[in-house]
């Protein structure tokens, strides 16, 4: 996997990304920390990436296991460290899934499993963040 970050310039704190599938995303920071506020932080991005890994391990694993999953949306929120660096050092996966007759067990399971085993983004911030999460079901 490969990723190159082109800096916006002198007036900011604009970064562009370009990863290495071709796609391109921006980030940049808050006027206090010189930037114009024009795109998520580079920490937002981050959290994101986890909770989009998480979602997406989640409705693999029920469409896999033939669970008729029609939404899935996972919040997160976070605390960080309040020193440099200013690692998570909590975050809170809070998922609704939303289905026909989705067992409550299979979407927990599919939570757990994507938390012990599938998502690499919360496996390496599992190092400096104690993980907790909460299953919401929602019948279609």
């Amino acid at each position: 996997m490969k990723c190159t970050i082109d800096w916006g310039g002198p007036d900011g704190m604009l970064f562009v990304a370009r990863t290495g599938s071709g796609h391109v995303t921006a980030m940049d920071g808050a006027p206090d920390g010189g930037g114009n506020n024009l795109a998520p932080r580079p920490m937002e991005m981050l959290l994101a990436g986890t909770g989009g890994c998480a979602a997406y391990d989640v409705v693999l694993i029920l469409k896999r296991g033939r669970h008729k999953v029609s939404g899935c949306q996972v919040k997160l929120e976070s605390t960080r460290a309040e020193t440099d660096p200013k690692v998570f050092t909590r975050i809170h996966f809070s998922f609704t899934v939303t289905g026909k007759d989705l067992p409550v067990a299979a979407v927990e399971r599919a939570v757990q499993l994507s938390h012990e085993k599938y998502c690499s983004a919360s496996a390496m911030l599992a190092k400096t963040a104690e993980i907790t999460h909460s299953v919401t079901v929602v019948e279609a």
